[in-house]
């Protein structure tokens, strides 16, 4: 895409009328539907109302976790069940890269809140010195450490030239009031020391077929590319993936993107422009919230 042609990118005040334009919306979690400790209900209501005219909302999310583990957690923030039509995780996706792997030596690089990802699989869990591949999930302790305190376990990681799968690609994501690394910084630095990476999530294509197979299962009929509206607020994993696989983004910013961004804060089409400027992709639209 042209730089001139996102010099400024059009910001809505409602989703409703470009929305009706699609068959399907694939919604991002963190960010749009919830902060990492709640729902955000505008965002709620306006899937709500889009299902209730005949679309289809499927969430799909960098999440490192299958499907199940993340409904049960969405719901504990207070979003319903009933909104939308099924989670597509790039936990699911890690797990078919897991299962595609069977026999080998699994380090698992990150919390025991994302050892779901392993149930039902056929793994060997060992210490990363006996591993001959790396899972990587996240940080231990995403409130205080940053990426640099796991330079030492990289670098031996990287001495024995093994492999990792990033099963969330995010550099960072808002927590509340806070803005939180995510396993994708880890990655970022174990490349960055020479390692090899093979990326579960968004906006990596694996995702997106298994997104799109989905809403072709839901729609009972295949569903082209540009029937499909994705919405997040990820630049270079929503956006870019969405743009890479020739479906339309609406690009919701977070605190993650927009310095001092709030719910009532204002937002200019230049703004955003600038945002996106030199990338070349962007979003078709913007809104400061998902909103009906």
């Amino acid at each position: 895409m042209n730089d001139e042609l996102i010099s400024e990118v059009p910001v809505l005040h409602s989703v409703a009328e470009l929305g009706r334009n699609y068959d399907a919306w694939l919604v991002d979690l963190w960010g749009v539907m919830h902060n990492g400790e709640t729902a955000i209900e505008t965002a709620v209501l306006a899937c709500e109302r889009y299902r209730d005219e005949g679309g289809i909302v499927l969430l799909l999310s960098n999440a490192p976790r299958p499907w199940p583990s993340v409904r049960t957690q969405i719901e504990d923030y207070g979003v319903p069940s009933d909104i939308d039509d099924g989670i597509v995780t790039s936990g699911d996706v890690t797990r078919a890269m897991i299962a595609a792997n069977s026999g080998r030596l699994f380090y698992h690089l990150g919390p025991d809140r994302d050892r779901p990802l392993f149930e039902g699989l056929q793994v060997n869990l060992v210490k990363p010195e006996q591993a001959d591949l790396v899972v990587l999930t996240g940080f231990y302790d995403d409130t205080n450490e940053t990426a640099e305190d796991y330079r030492k376990l990289l670098t031996s990681l990287k001495e024995k030239n093994l492999p990792v799968i990033c099963a969330n690609p995010d550099i960072k994501v808002e927590r509340g009031d806070e803005v939180i690394y995510a396993a994708g910084a880890i990655a970022a630095l174990y490349e960055e020391l020479g390692g090899k990476v093979a990326y579960a999530g968004k906006p990596y294509r694996p995702i997106y077929d298994l997104a799109m197979a989905k809403i072709d299962e839901l729609a009972g009929r295949p569903i082209p590319a540009h029937r499909i509206l994705a919405i997040g607020d990820g630049i270079n994993t929503d956006i870019k993936g969405a743009v890479d696989v020739g479906i339309d983004a609406l690009f919701i910013p977070s605190g993650v993107h927009v310095e001092g961004h709030n719910k009532n804060a204002q937002l200019s089409g230049a703004q955003i422009g600038d945002i996106f400027k030199g990338k070349g992709f962007g979003p078709i639209n913007a809104m400061m919230q998902l909103m009906w």
